[in-house]
């Protein structure tokens, strides 16, 4: 039987003791562990991820992770937010912006799609998740309707009509990202990406808006 003393975890900081080094990114260790739960999700879906795993990726304790989050629940409610809370402040502050609102519906979905298609991990794929229909994630509902409407009153105003249900229709072509996200991760997008999309779907809103029935 050995006699030497073993070496001490590495540590990040009180009530953060690590099994092996920082091997996940992010500057603290809540960012570590949504980090490594965004990449277990979008992998292994919410049901099919256990706390256990989650702390076994970012390298620290699974009792640890408690310092910071009480839930699974919340893990994946702070990652759903990171998903809208961008574009729903840009989404303000283009209603509330001069200009021609094609150009600001445009800006708007420029955006939001660039987010939604250069972010770390395609977080948009968990939208469809049934937990989400749960009250626990009620917030985050609220504020993609929120960001739903913006895209309706911007699309109504360039439209000149309100009753136009074209209105509808450009928040749902910005959301196909992710869809042709999880395509470009199959490899069942014919050789493009979905960054290299963003352009397409932009133009496509435009020519929506833009086309006038005969």
């Amino acid at each position: 039987m050995a006699t030497g003393t073993s070496p001490a975890p590495a540590t990040g900081g009180p009530g953060r003791p690590r099994l092996v080094p920082a091997r996940r990114r992010g500057e603290t260790a809540r960012e570590e562990i949504l980090d490594a739960a965004a990449e277990l999700f979008t992998r292994h879906g919410y049901t099919g991820t256990s706390t256990r795993m989650i702390a076994e990726a970012v390298g620290i304790r699974q009792a640890s992770m408690y310092h910071y989050f009480a839930t699974k629940d919340d893990i994946l409610a702070d990652l759903l937010e990171t998903t809208v809370v961008g574009s729903l402040e840009r989404a303000r502050e283009l209603l509330d912006a001069d200009g021609p609102p094609l150009d600001r519906l445009l800006e708007l979905a420029r955006f939001d799609v660039g987010q939604l298609a250069g972010s770390r991990w395609n977080l948009g794929a968990l939208y469809l998740l049934p937990e989400v229909g749960e009250p626990r994630f009620a917030d985050f509902r609220t504020h993609r309707q929120e960001l739903a409407r913006a895209y309706a009153t911007l699309a109504a105003q360039a439209l000149d009509d309100p009753d136009d249900r074209r209105s509808l229709l450009p928040f749902r072509l910005a959301e196909s990202v992710i869809m042709m996200r999880a395509d470009e991760q199959r490899g069942e997008l014919g050789g493009h990406t979905a960054e290299g999309l963003v352009d397409t779907v932009v133009g496509a809103i435009a020519m929506l808006i833009e086309h006038r029935p005969g």
